[in-house]
């Protein structure tokens, strides 16, 4: 038999100060989704856009002479020019300070209404989910009869007591839109209140409402943060449909349906005035969208590599 040394054998492959080496640097589930995100290029092309139209609503006023209710007979209808970007309107009010200051009112209904959507409908549907049972088939049966109620309804009522406006506008549309929100978070809750940590929490003498706010809802947090970014394109919907069919924010304040719904009787002759509301609304809806499903994506945890 042959004489076996150590120097007839070789290690292949790493060496021992390798041998340790990380394949991927630790980061924790908010920095990975971070990363995940930026690497959906459409995704990041919506947080864009949506920062142009943020800017531009916030500091666009403030980029012409013009007041956005000044009135001028001399210069109505006027095509898009070096002075006017966007034109005027039929009473001569300049089109670029309206789409601007319209778009501060829908964007602040949008947030406002998704925020009073989410905290009401985490809320409710966390407690239904967590306890279950008779106090989930009563809770749910509630929310069954406030879908039930017409949309349009709801908003005529409210109108008649508060008049029209912002705030008779956000009541109106959150009244009955936190259901959608509850039972979905309700649909979360009865599959998480089912793990091992939940049942630690109980044992150890935990309230209920503590494992609610500590434990239950931290863990829906991306399936909340996705149904907000899908919540405000359909407030700012709501409220552009709303204004156009008169029961929105009314004159001398305005929104991007309030302008759109001043402008369609002119879109045979001055279609510029429908368009850049019109463009605004679209893009505005179509980058959330766009962003919730990439958000959707990278706070998903099956897909972690």
């Amino acid at each position: 038999m042959a004489e076996l040394r150590k120097e007839k054998f070789k290690i292949v492959g790493c060496g021992n100060s390798e041998g340790e080496t990380i394949v991927r640097p630790n980061m924790t589930y908010w920095q990975d989704a971070w990363r995940r995100l930026k690497q959906n290029k459409i995704a990041i092309l919506s947080l864009i856009i949506l920062g142009i139209i943020t800017f531009l609503c916030i500091v666009g006023p403030h980029l012409t002479p013009y007041k956005f209710q000044t009135v001028d007979s001399s210069i109505i209808n006027m095509a898009a020019n070096g002075k006017h970007y966007f034109g005027t309107d039929d009473l001569g009010r300049d089109m670029f300070a309206r789409v601007c200051v319209g778009g501060r009112v829908s964007l602040i209904i949008g947030l406002i209404g998704a925020v009073i959507d989410t905290t009401v409908g985490v809320l409710y549907g966390g407690i239904a989910g967590y306890f279950g049972g008779k106090v989930d088939v009563i809770m749910m049966r509630i929310v069954e009869v406030l879908i039930s109620i017409p949309y349009l309804l709801v908003v005529v009522l409210i109108s008649l007591v508060l008049g029209k406006g912002m705030l008779a506008l956000i009541i109106a549309m959150t009244i009955t839109g936190w259901v959608g929100m509850a039972r979905l978070i309700r649909g979360q809750v009865l599959q998480i209140k089912e793990q091992e940590y939940v049942l630690a929490a109980q044992v150890l003498g935990a309230s209920s409402m503590r494992i609610i706010l500590k434990h239950l809802l931290p863990n829906t947090i991306g399936v909340i943060i996705v149904a907000i970014t899908f919540d405000v394109p359909s407030f700012i919907f709501g409220e552009a449909f709303l204004s156009f069919i008169g029961l929105g924010i009314q004159s001398p304040n305005t929104s991007w349906g309030a302008i759109a719904s001043s402008a369609q009787q002119y879109l045979m002759f001055y279609p510029e005035q429908l368009f850049f509301p019109s463009l605004f609304i679209s893009l505005t809806m179509l980058s959330f969208n766009l962003l919730g499903d990439g958000l959707r994506d990278a706070l998903d945890p099956r897909l972690r590599q």
